[in-house]
């Protein structure tokens, strides 16, 4: 099992996400090692990219302003191997950098070689929103060969044949998406998530090939995200059946306001650790309330 993996197995997840770089070098140091002091298991970090389809206006701003501040990918490797943080971090970004992307020493284009870049620094897995599955393999090979998860989304409306291919190539765990739409804090939570942790639920890996990444056992764990913005919003969302949680926008706000009101960084590095430990606390008591499945005798 990956280390990402193991970041599910004693209890919920809570996974962060932040732009790399927003606002600046520095600062976003900071944001990040802040969320690991507050109780993250896993952390997203974006690599920005001009045209972010899958977000909404907060994390846009975001990747706005860390493309402004000068964030490029050769910067975002150097600022992951410069972190000081325990967790198993994932690049979440678009395929059109990972495929463009070549180093000084290796001219190559496709997946390739910003895998073995990304390894190299420590990244441990990836999300990249607009590959659809039925064009992954050649970034699942070359994560295979680098020992890296590779995430998926799986949307409300994903079923049958297209979750089966997402589940035959998905490894770390499945990105469940809260609600149709672009990424973004809420003050509620989608009644649609409960039915597409159902279909998760009820997709049989007996009936799948031999290269299926699920196990009987335990499965690929499910991390629910795209609205959650609030301890009781976690405790909700795993108390219906998550195995984690997925913040982004809530926490992108707390740096953009802290930007907008020229806030030390250290301040806005507090607040947060601290949204960060209400949603890491949030996640463990709706675990705390699940109702025991009933012994089978």
């Amino acid at each position: 099992m990956s280390r990402i993996g193991e970041a599910f197995a004693d209890g919920p997840a809570f996974v962060p996400y932040l732009a790399v770089g927003d606002p600046d070098y520095e600062s976003s140091t900071a944001y990040v090692e802040a969320l690991a002091h507050g109780g993250a298991d896993v952390i997203e970090l974006g690599l920005p990219f001009s045209e972010p389809v899958a977000e909404g206006p907060t994390i846009q701003g975001a990747v706005t302003r860390a493309l402004d501040a000068g964030m490029t990918p050769g910067k975002y490797f150097e600022f992951v191997e410069e972190l000081d943080v325990d967790v198993p971090l994932v690049c979440m970004t678009y395929y059109n950098l990972i495929y463009q992307f070549t180093t000084d020493d290796d001219e190559r284009k496709g997946p390739r070689p910003f895998v073995e870049r990304a390894a190299e620094a420590g990244i441990e897995g990836f999300v990249v929103p607009d590959l659809p599955a039925e064009e992954a393999d050649p970034l699942r090979e070359a994560c295979d060969d680098h020992g890296l998860d590779l995430v998926f989304i799986v949307a409300p409306t994903t079923e049958g044949e297209r979750l089966e291919r997402i589940m035959d190539r998905v490894s770390g765990y499945v990105y469940v998406q809260a609600r149709l739409g672009v990424t973004g804090a809420r003050d509620d939570v989608s009644d649609r998530t409960d039915d597409a942790l159902g279909r998760l639920e009820d997709w049989d890996v007996s009936e799948q090939g031999p290269e299926a990444r699920r196990t009987e056992s335990n499965g690929v764990p499910k991390a629910v995200g795209f609205g959650i913005k609030t301890g009781k919003h976690a405790e909700r969302i795993v108390e219906g059946g998550a195995d984690g949680v997925i913040v982004g926008s809530a926490l992108v706000d707390i740096v953009a306001e802290g930007h907008r009101e020229g806030r030390p960084a250290e301040a806005v590095a507090a607040d947060l650790e601290a949204k960060a430990r209400e949603l890491k606390e949030g996640a463990a008591s709706g675990y705390a309330q699940r109702v025991p499945e009933p012994e089978h005798t």
